[in-house]
């Protein structure tokens, strides 16, 4: 035997009944036990699928079937990352998301080697260079706005892009606590959304839009009607600004906000005033409000206790009654009109609503926009009464398309829950987030730091701002407001683009509206970024 034979005998003498050679018997036992239960279980498995009667595939196909459960489980997950084109996925597809990831990160943003957006297409939009920019500056600046100029407190802001309404319940307090700091450092609005004011949304300092939902939690009395005492301590905090009465929201128009049982927990609960671990369920409209007056008198109402700009958020389906309203305002005066509008997508919504209004109610953003800014010009009220434009507007061109349509700011939800990590899981309504925004998990909520967050909001937010003034800047304007339809084309049916001005007419009457037929959805897509580990 050579030495090493002779070395090999004695190490394995010396290990013969050490602790280590229990171990590995153990561990082998254990091992060969575990794959008997597996090989018994997928037997019982197979016995239980074949002799089933409810699932034709598992029936057909026992043990492997139910492979089908699991794929279609993490789908959700993976198909953005494995499956999807970057321009081909809804609701926001790779292109877009990756330029907000990277935005909100500080990531350069910049492209080399021309576009990989397609131009061709009908609804395409392109901005109108002018030949001979400003030449002492590269971008545009945006100036201070009044809004309420009648209200004891009116509302001066230089911000263009702020967060929309996404309640304390909805999202998660690191979330909220998030979104409240970087909303202060970037110089941005927060609206709190219909749950009432959480002690995470005045943390951060932000300016606050107290929006007042049709369940009017946090200003609410015990049989849900509107507390005027609650109302007008609420006006007396100088955070909030604003306060936006909420008809409708294009995820669930008429119907009310929605939270699943499992979201409320004992510190929502009290925000809101409602049993904990119970269903959420807002009335479908504002009992007292069932008028163009009744509206009016609301609006005038918390105005008067709050001494704050007061206006209201919906998504238009019918629009006749647009001129009812503006001839109603000039009937009472304009210091009655509401001091801003905010206008919803119906394609918008971050949390839990029916599919069939999600998908079927309501006008998209594209054609009630332009309804809303003609009718207010219509009846020289668009100086008075401020436009809000919500609902699917992430990228600077989105943003800047608003403004040449007649907004005055556009406001973001899940464009702020994408700079937050959002990965679009879609697991908003099931207290499953897998980012910590959407869910009270304590352990998913782990994954959600505040403080890097907060600046990834900060970022984002002035990307966003930049960039339009940016665009503002090459159409020949000094301030992104300034830009009107003539500003913007887009690509028709028939492969000739025209101006927005030419596209969305100025219609002087609903009557004259153009026919469904000729107009195609714009489309606003982020040029092609890299989008590796863009999350």
């Amino acid at each position: 035997m050579n030495a090493f034979g002779t070395a090999t005998k004695n190490l394995a003498d010396a290990l013969n009944g050490s602790v280590i050679w229990q171990v590995v018997d153990i561990m082998s036992a254990l091992f060969i036990m575990g794959i008997g239960c597996l090989a018994l279980s997928l037997v019982a498995i197979y016995v239980i699928d074949v002799t089933q009667t409810k699932h034709a595939v598992r029936r057909n196909y026992p043990v492997i079937g139910r492979f089908r459960y699991l794929f279609e489980a993490l789908g959700e997950y993976f198909r953005q990352y494995f499956f999807a084109m970057d321009r081909e996925e809804l609701p926001f597809n790779r292109a877009q998301r990756a330029w907000v990831y990277r935005a909100a990160k500080g990531v350069d943003t910049t492209v080399a080697f021309g576009s990989t957006r397609d131009l061709r297409p009908a609804g395409t939009v392109s901005f109108a260079n002018c030949p001979f920019p400003p030449l002492d500056q590269s971008a545009a600046e945006t100036a201070i706005v009044e809004i309420g100029p009648f209200a004891r407190k009116p509302y001066r802001t230089a911000s263009l892009y702020n967060i929309s309404g996404m309640s304390y319940g909805a999202i998660s307090k690191p979330a909220v606590l998030a979104l409240s700091n970087g909303a202060r450092m970037a110089g941005v609005w927060l609206n709190t959304g219909e749950g009432g004011l959480s002690p995470f949304h005045l943390e951060g300092g932000a300016d606050l839009v107290f929006q007042i939902g049709t369940a009017k939690y946090g200003c609410r009395k015990d049989d849900g009607s509107l507390c005027d005492d609650r109302l007008k301590a609420l006006g007396e905090l100088d955070q909030i600004k604003m306060f936006e009465i909420k008809l409708s929201q294009g995820a669930k128009p008429g119907k009310g906000g929605i939270l699943p049982g499992s979201k409320v927990t004992d510190e929502i609960a009290r925000v809101r005033g409602i049993p904990q671990g119970m269903d959420s369920i807002s009335p479908n409209r504002h009992p007292e409000v069932e008028s163009i007056s009744d509206l009016l008198d609301l609006v005038s109402h918390v105005r008067d206790v709050t001494g704050k700009p007061t206006g209201f958020k919906l998504v238009l389906g019918a629009y006749e009654w647009l001129d009812d309203l503006c001839a109603e305002i000039n009937h009472r005066g304009i210091q009655h009109a509401p001091d801003f509008i905010t206008l919803d997508s119906a394609d918008g919504g971050t949390g839990a609503a029916p599919m069939a209004l999600i998908d079927y109610v309501g006008l998209p953003i594209w054609e009630s926009l332009p309804m809303l800014c003609d009718a207010l010009e219509r009846h020289k009220l668009n100086t008075r009464i401020r436009v809000n434009a919500s609902g699917k507007l992430i990228t600077p061109a989105e943003v800047a398309w608003a403004l040449c349509v007649g907004a005055d700011f556009v406001s973001s939800a899940r464009g702020y829950m994408f700079s937050l990590g959002c990965i679009q899981a879609l697991q908003c309504n099931k207290n499953t987030c897998p980012t910590g925004i959407t869910t009270h998990n304590k352990r998913l909520q782990r994954g959600l730091d505040v403080t890097d967050k907060a600046e990834r909001v900060r970022r984002y937010a002035d990307r966003v701002t930049h960039e339009v003034c940016v665009i503002a800047h090459s159409c020949g304007v000094t301030e992104p407001r300034r830009l009107d339809r003539q500003h913007a084309r887009i690509m028709g049916s028939d492969g000739v683009s025209m101006s927005l001005a030419e596209y969305y007419g100025r219609w002087t009457s609903p009557a004259a509206l153009p026919s469904k037929n000729g107009l195609v959805r714009p489309a606003f897509e982020a040029d092609s970024v890299p989008h590796r580990n863009i999350a």
